[in-house]
């Protein structure tokens, strides 16, 4: 899953860099993403697949906001996707 996990971080990072940033909760990233909440996240040739919303709803309490750059926010992301058994 190494490599799902390198595809997902880029993914996020490219995804989360656009945002106004500092972000105080997960609606301030909405804007950012390219298809809204059913943006959709796929690595390792689509065995980890999953939108935007889904991930908000799996990772709230992976979360600490506010969030003053991307890739402090993509670190948490990752790390509550690993928690969820989500990658």
């Amino acid at each position: 899953m190494a490599d799902a996990e390198a595809e997902l971080r880029e993914q996020f990072t490219e995804a989360f860099s656009d945002a106004e940033f500092p972000v105080k909760n997960q609606m301030d990233l909405v804007p950012a993403l390219p298809n809204g909440p059913g943006t959709r996240f796929e690595a390792g040739d689509g065995e980890v697949s999953f939108t935007a919303m889904e991930m908000a709803a799996k990772l709230g309490s992976h979360q600490e906001f506010p969030y003053d750059d991307a890739e402090s926010l993509v670190d948490d992301v990752i790390e509550g996707l690993k928690a969820e058994g989500m990658l």
